[in-house]
């Protein structure tokens, strides 16, 4: 059988999602397609629209054969890390191929890109430094580089537009971990990454969509039919996500001990004293965002260390995490192709596949060994996502579970259940 991976967010599953299911399908001629989906907590430093399981079961009614959880700390980190998190984990699985969207819609130009940045990664690094001490933030710094250092016949410009920087990130990691996936890439169609306007083909950005829902207006047109019935069915039930409970707990983490709040991931170079300043005179979410901005700090970046602040992400234990890669998955979603591909591909897999938390820890231990640095890392990404879980309930509108550790009880998704 052959498989084709797909990096996402679902966030929430649209008509570019399936478009893109699709299409990378037909261009890999895979027979099974992987899914690797953040959880609660996104890239680009948000909570999700609704749960992952909501989410990995619009994936399945979409078509999407396998949905897995990419770990905590990679789903919501910068681009390198998200990438290299994300391309471990479908190469643990043993996916054959896989296929990203891309604003420039062929992989040679980002592959010469991907080459260049990890040939000169030292250089790179040494030139990103020094310009964010002279105060400019790291896309920018970024895109400086490339335009001073990539050949002539390669767009930095063109290369610097997000779903192409992703794409490089993917490819960056596929050399840095020596996969034998294959990379495939198709040509992103409608709107673009942060456009809140409709596209062609009635094609939305998942930004706009959220927009659009929080507007109150009709977006049934812009989702296949069944995830759209299974997105009202979540707002209905109040199962979706509120900025006004995600600022006062935001506020309740930083006030509950104000010397600890250095030791989170991200809060750096005396940040924490402008976010307990802005914690103090700040009404809103977004208030407390904009008292954060700085020349140095994207928006981002800070959201991202929200998200630290409040899942209490220890600044020791995410760098470990990043050097030795997910160390095991959490099954969301999968169908009866999905189900053979796991059989038929058992013995390749390189981490354990989790699909009943009530024995995960046994497994661990089994698997790493209970003494073992291996099994205390797995322990500890499995904390954090366990964590993660029990808090996101809080942030919801109306929570209508009974308890909140949802991991150990919540049925893996076979099938849609209207």
């Amino acid at each position: 059988m052959r498989t084709v991976g797909l990096i996402t967010e679902y966030n929430p599953f649209h008509n570019g999602h399936l478009h893109h299911l699709r299409e990378s399908l037909r261009v890999t001629g895979a027979d099974v397609s992987v899914a690797v989906m953040s959880g609660h907590f996104l890239q680009r430093g948000e909570p999700a629209l609704v749960d992952k399981w909501v989410r990995a079961e619009m994936a399945l009614t979409a078509g999407v054969d396998l949905v897995v959880e990419l770990p905590l700390p990679w789903a919501a980190s910068s681009a390198p890390d998200f990438a290299r998190g994300a391309v471990q984990a479908l190469d643990a699985l043993g996916v054959d191929s896989l296929c990203f969207g891309s604003e420039v819609g062929e992989v040679e130009p980002l592959q010469h890109c991907a080459d260049f940045l990890y040939d000169h990664d030292s250089i790179v690094a040494q030139k990103t430094s020094k310009l964010l001490r002279q105060g400019m933030n790291y896309p920018q710094a970024r895109a400086q580089i490339l335009t001073e250092l990539l050949p002539e016949e390669l767009d930095s410009a063109a290369l610097a537009a997000p779903n192409n920087i992703l794409g490089i990130e993917y490819l960056k990691a596929l050399q840095q971990i020596e996969s034998t996936i294959q990379p495939k890439t198709i040509k992103r169609i409608g709107a673009g990454y942060h456009d809140t306007k409709i596209g062609l083909d009635g094609i939305a950005s998942a930004t706009g969509i959220r927009k659009k829902l929080a507007e109150a207006e009709p977006i049934g047109d812009l989702l296949p039919a069944a995830v759209s019935q299974l997105l009202q069915r979540a707002v209905a039930a109040g199962g979706i996500f509120s900025a006004d409970n995600y600022f006062r707990l935001l506020l309740a983490q930083a006030f509950r001990n104000p010397a600890e709040v250095v030791n989170f991931w991200l809060v750096e170079n005396g940040i924490e004293n402008r976010l307990l300043s802005a914690a103090e005179n700040s009404s809103s979410l977004e208030e407390l965002l904009v008292g954060l901005k700085s020349r140095q700090l994207t928006r981002t970046r800070i959201q991202r260390m929200l998200v630290s602040l409040l899942l209490g992400m220890d600044k020791k234990v995410i760098p470990q995490l990043f050097s030795v890669g997910p160390r095991y998955l959490h099954l969301l979603a999968v169908s009866e192709q999905g189900r053979q591909f796991l059989a038929s591909s058992r013995k390749q897999r390189k981490i354990p596949l989790v699909q009943n938390f009530s024995r995960v820890y046994a497994l661990l231990k089994r698997y790493y060994g209970a003494e073992s640095i291996e099994y205390n890392l797995a322990s500890q990404q499995l904390e954090l996502e366990l964590r993660a879980t029990r808090i996101y309930t809080l942030l919801l509108h109306k929570y209508s579970g009974n308890m909140r550790n949802r991991d150990f009880y919540e049925q893996l998704k076979t099938e849609v259940s209207f």
